[in-house]
């Protein structure tokens, strides 16, 4: 691909006294990376400077919270001058990687726990967020005034930290969202009630800040565009807010969706087409004169360069396409399209462990959260490195070899490389798996890995090779038990069906309601099929993201899946299947039955190589888990060889 450098992503912009050298903005994301009182850290001022000199304009840094009862996560704090002295060193050495930096200043409102503050959360009214069920207690006036000063303290303290500006936090259903929205704000007094009053607290806290900060300090503003739940703020009431932050002073707009409710609006999974609220920037843009930033599930260069040049937007914001490349821009500029490393939204590292306030990791980029360790290095001593299995962490583990300055060969049993992975990017929705899978093959082909396809390792293959180290990676295999007729010949693993090995009747049962049983019924179902799901716990698709889960619901309702839970498959026939329920018997009229009831390791290599040379068992050949896991377990393996 052609040197991309010229392109309008890479025309400079100035915004107030701060000038950009380009149009790609890294978004605010939590990291759990600071430690429990605020301060940065060196594992999080790498993560930061990684994207520094990755060649991002623009790095706006999370959540940094103006009072420590309004913390949402374990969060980066300027709430006392103490802590200005650690994210200055991050602003320094972000400034020498040759990036602009603006600290995101926010409160959580009720969208917090007392578990993690301590105390009771506060909102604009006593509403409990439906997703932490938790009731706040109402603000009161002088406490609303505090607040508001806290922000433009906390304005003060980014400014002496050396930030090139800051943003106000007032999307994702947070404090100053829950004062914008009558979804949220039930007051009757000056702060409730129309839009005028549910807009004094936002308006307020941009006073306060100019007025301890001065009229230069550069101040943006993310806003949800819609916020994606019933009575929440539309965008045309959200063009209206926009109009007036101008007025009041803001120099730059950031457009996002959604709150706690609509997670997965604010952090759209791979169910989610790209760019999918580029068009909310761009209804703001046409309402004022300032920047507008437009976000929402942009992985890939070419939908941000498309922004630009439709003129949606001034700039846009890639947030989880920097986690899985931080280089994504400097690539892009030289041309190196093929080895941008995109995000597939699988949400797993990024948002589903960081509900656990644990600090966050990425599928794709088992790197991430880890700079600061420079994990990878060339090896002291170089050796043969055999892989066995192909799948996402045997892929990452002949990589990070590789990489290490190994020679190393990956086999694969299997036609393909991808194993279990490249199975389920089949389902619906699912397609953006092969993002990886195509980026990571491709990098294995450049750093010059021998690749044997259709090739299950022996003991003779040993033995030829003499490998100083096998890295077994060989997977994991459909458990099968013993139930009657479960052999017979209407009986299919979900993992045949997804590969078109073998073809359904049209009626069938799926056996197992988990991740992989509910991904094979939608996929049947999308092909015109009669599709019933049994399972014997109560509720289905429990080993799914939570975000991608709703979805996932969602689209068994429409396809009218029929679902049995608390069910157990007690027979198979070449005409029904017998289930046993918590209310008796009855059988299931079915022309075939897709099997999915869990997978067992496959690690059947270790005994046989037992002795005779190094191995390191990774991925599910240890234990079945997700590709979060193998992935981070393969680099290691790969980069320590």
């Amino acid at each position: 691909m052609e040197k991309k450098s010229a392109s309008p992503l890479f025309s400079p912009i100035s915004i107030g006294n701060v000038t950009l050298k380009n149009r790609l903005v890294v978004a605010p994301m939590v990291t759990v990376y600071c430690d429990t009182d605020g301060m940065a850290t060196e594992r999080f001022i790498a993560y930061h400077e990684t994207k520094a000199r990755g060649g991002w304009g623009l790095i706006i840094v999370e959540d940094y919270a103006v009072d420590p009862l309004g913390r949402g996560f374990w969060t980066p704090g300027l709430w006392k001058d103490e802590q200005i002295q650690s994210h200055a060193e991050l602003v320094e050495r972000v400034h020498a990687a040759g990036a602009k930096i603006f600290a995101q200043i926010y409160h959580a409102g009720r969208q917090t726990s007392s578990a993690l503050i301590g105390a009771q959360p506060v909102s604009a009214s006593p509403l409990p967020c439906p997703i932490i069920g938790e009731i706040p207690r109402e603000l009161t006036i002088p406490e609303i005034k505090k607040i508001v000063s806290q922000f433009g303290d906390a304005a003060l303290r980014a400014r002496k930290a050396g930030f090139d500006g800051i943003q106000v936090h007032g999307a994702h259903g947070y404090l100053i969202a829950q004062f914008m929205s009558n979804y949220s704000n039930k007051r009757c007094d000056e702060y409730g009630g129309s839009l005028k009053n549910r807009l004094r607290f936002p308006l307020e806290i941009i006073a306060d800040i100019r007025e301890k900060c001065g009229p230069d300090l550069v101040m943006d503003f993310r806003i949800s565009g819609d916020e994606q739940v019933p009575g929440g703020r539309s965008c045309e009431e959200t063009k209206v807010i926009a109009m007036e932050l101008e007025k009041q002073g803001i120099d730059m707009i950031h457009i996002s969706t959604g709150t706690y409710e609509s997670t997965g609006a604010i952090i759209p999974p791979m169910n989610i087409p790209p760019a999918w609220i580029a068009d909310h920037a761009s209804e703001v843009k046409k309402v004022v004169h300032i920047p507008v930033t437009a976000v929402g599930r942009i992985y890939d260069p070419l939908f941000a360069e498309s922004i630009i040049l439709s003129g949606k937007a001034d700039l846009v914001a890639m947030g989880r396409a920097s986690l899985a490349d931080p280089e994504l821009p400097n690539k892009f500029a030289r041309g190196d399209y093929d080895d941008i490393r995109q995000c597939i939204g699988c949400q797993q590292g990024c948002l589903e462990i960081l509900f656990k306030n644990e600090p966050i990791r990425c599928l794709v980029n088992p790197s991430l959260g880890f700079e600061y360790l420079d994990e990878l290095k060339k090896a002291e001593k170089t050796g043969k490195v055999a892989v066995v299995g192909g799948g996402p962490g045997g892929m990452e583990a002949a990589r990070a070899a590789a990489l290490a300055g190994h020679e190393v060969t990956l086999y694969e049993k299997d036609s393909r490389l991808g194993g279990q992975f490249a199975i389920s990017s089949i389902p619906p929705t699912k397609g953006d798996v092969t993002l990886y899978l195509s980026w990571i093959a491709r990098q294995l082909e450049k750093l010059g890995v021998t690749i044997k396809l259709n090739t299950e390792y022996s003991l003779e293959i040993f033995e030829k090779g003499k490998p100083d180290l096998v890295i077994v990676a060989t997977g994991s295999t459909p458990s099968r038990p013993p139930i009657p007729g479960i052999d017979g010949g209407n009986v299919a693993t979900a993992q045949d069906v997804l590969l078109g090995k073998v073809s359904t009747g049209q009626k069938v049962v799926v056996a197992g309601g988990g991740l992989t049983g509910c991904e094979t019924a939608t996929y049947l179902a999308s092909l015109g099929k009669q599709v019933k799901i049994v399972e014997m716990l109560p509720t289905i698709a429990n080993d799914e993201e939570f975000t991608r889960r709703v979805l996932m619901m969602k689209m068994i309702e429409e396809k009218h899946i029929e679902v049995f839970t608390g069910s157990r498959i007690t027979g198979i026939t070449d005409k029904d299947v017998q289930v046993e329920t918590g209310h008796g018997s009855m059988n299931i009229p079915a022309d075939s039955v897709v099997l999915a009831l869990g997978m067992k390791p496959d690690n059947g290599l270790v005994k046989m190589l037992e002795g005779k040379v190094e191995i390191r068992v990774i991925g599910d050949a240890s234990e079945a888990r997700n590709a979060l896991e193998a992935t981070r377990e393969g680099f290691l393996a790969g980069a320590e060889a």
